[in-house]
């Protein structure tokens, strides 16, 4: 049996379809497209037309991948861009058009739990108290867990879309605009640092995104482009994470487009990200930091097959 996910994230839609066959998954497509739908409006709650237009044409190529795969079963995903902006419901009436199929506006907390399935299905958790960051262009997830659930988790409007659009930064980015943003972090992650003292976490996992990003980066500066290439997890060496970091921090967007391992939909938004990343990192005096490749699509597959194994 096939099935299907669109999830349609604030700067990227992506399409993943599996083969459950026996009781096991495979993968056998997966297409990202850099649709951007909260350029130019998110902080104003508002999908622009181009970016509107953008959506829809990615969903028709998407659906059309999903007819030639013979796809059976399909969920459509809409996060934070959808959920926040007034003109979120017109886009997912136009998309059910093109698909006949719902699509479920997720909130915050469900997000999470999705992130947090995909994550169980890369690595292995076990009893340590992990915190899980994903980063997406309009919300940022943490869920701090273990392999057997989910201690606490809250999503956060501040997706590296929200934060480019938020702060006008300079180009590169200067030392008092980082003060700024970190600031800005303190006071409203307010919520998260205060759980994590709690809870005692002792690594924190990157989902996707971005820290597939920050391991493309390593693999091309320290080691082979191929790094992370048939991996679902890598653990990162934080001093060539603070090396990468660092050169992000000070690089023009000219350079980072000639920067090995920085794919063109991410060459802005990799430094918010890296802010971010360090600065919850330091915050939390985490020591261990590993990647996930999987995130919410994945979350969202894992729990349709365990659906269609108890039907």
């Amino acid at each position: 049996m096939r099935l299907a996910v669109i999830d349609m994230g604030t700067n990227t839609f992506h399409l993943l379809i599996a083969e459950l066959k026996n009781g096991f998954m495979a993968e056998v497509y997966k297409e990202n497209i850099a649709v951007k739908l909260g350029e130019g409006g998110i902080n104003k709650r508002v999908i622009i037309d181009s970016a509107f237009e953008r959506g829809i044409k990615a969903v028709k190529h998407f659906e059309e991948k999903i007819i030639d795969y013979q796809v059976e079963a399909l969920k459509i995903i809409g996060t934070s861009a959808l959920r926040n902006a007034k003109n979120g419901n017109d886009f997912a009436l136009k998309v059910k058009e093109i698909t006949g199929y719902e699509v479920e506006i997720i909130d915050g907390d469900r997000e999470a739990e999705f992130i947090y399935l995909g994550v169980k299905e890369a690595i292995e958790l076990h009893n340590h108290k992990s915190l899980i960051i994903d980063i997406g262009g309009g919300s940022v997830e943490f869920i701090i867990c273990d392999d057997q659930q989910m201690f606490w988790k809250q999503s956060f409007e501040i997706g590296a879309s929200r934060l480019i659009q938020k702060f006008h930064l300079s180009d590169p980015i200067t030392r008092e605009e980082i003060i700024e943003m970190e600031a800005y972090f303190e006071e409203t992650l307010a919520n998260l640092f205060s759980a994590a003292e709690a809870i005692k976490i002792d690594q924190i996992i990157g989902s996707a995104g971005s820290f597939e990003t920050f391991a493309d980066m390593i693999g091309h500066r320290f080691h082979t482009p191929e790094l992370i290439d048939e991996l679902t997890t890598y653990e990162f060496n934080m001093s060539e994470f603070e090396a990468i970091y660092e050169q992000l921090i000070h690089s023009t967007h000219k350079q980072r487009l000639q920067t090995p391992g920085i794919i063109s939909m991410r060459v802005d938004m990799i430094v918010v990200a890296a802010i971010l990343t360090n600065y919850v990192r330091r915050r939390l005096n985490a020591s261990r930091m590993h990647l996930s490749t999987y995130a919410l699509k994945e979350g969202v597959i894992s729990e349709m097959a365990r659906e269609v194994k108890t039907c």
